[in-house]
């Protein structure tokens, strides 16, 4: 079985790096610190929504040290729109602490010390080690990619730490960043979780949860 879904994880790659050359980090970014905190507003939430409330945010608390000194009410309102605000804010406000108290105002390039930080799972410190510093750490898994990956028939896994795990096993580690992108960005484009548009589909001929016209 490892052999065909290593094949048909090669096959994927290929056909969708072909297809969205464009694929990015859809979170606005213009350092790893504000990576990491727009990948913490960013649960349970749209990249969209978190993007038009960071565009402000990093205005208003440009360093760690600024998102420390804010009163947690104040910073409540300022992400209230992303959903979890109380939660995040706390998370946010403990994350900035341990970066100025610890990391020397940096963030940190490592797994263990990013899983340190509050709010932060693999997941988010995937994002950041893969989009900020270019470090292939792991596979993000997200919504889509869940999705995508059992719908392809890559993983039969249902938790992101055992999805991530199987496709560490089948996509070469130099896509291990890109992959994400490319199963994010069709997912939204065509894979839909409600509708996908199967005829539409670069990958209908070898997908196994295809839908017939």
């Amino acid at each position: 079985m490892l052999p065909d879904r290593k094949k048909q994880a090669a096959e994927i790659i290929k056909r969708l790096k072909k297809e969205y050359p464009d694929a990015h980090c859809a979170l606005d970014h213009t350092n790893a610190f504000e990576l990491l905190i727009a990948t913490i507003l960013s649960a349970q939430c749209t990249d969209e929504r978190v993007n038009i409330v960071t565009a402000t945010l990093f205005r208003k608390y440009p360093t760690p040290q600024d998102f420390i000194n804010v009163s947690q009410s104040e910073l409540e309102k300022d992400i209230h729109s992303t959903g979890f605000f109380r939660n995040k804010a706390k998370n946010i406000k403990a994350a900035c602490r341990r970066i100025v108290e610890v990391f020397g105002g940096e963030v940190p390039q490592t797994m263990e010390d990013l899983l340190s930080l509050g709010g932060v799972a693999r997941k988010t410190a995937n994002v950041v080690l893969g989009n900020a510093f270019g470090i292939a750490s792991g596979v993000v898994v997200d919504t889509h990619v869940s999705r995508l990956s059992q719908r392809l028939g890559l993983t039969a896994e249902k938790t992101p730490e055992k999805i991530e795990r199987d496709l560490q096993e089948l996509v070469p580690r130099r896509h291990w960043v890109m992959f994400p992108h490319w199963l994010i960005t069709h997912g939204r484009r065509v894979c839909n979780a409600r509708k996908p548009l199967c005829t539409q589909c670069t990958l209908a001929d070898i997908c196994p949860s295809r839908l017939e016209p």
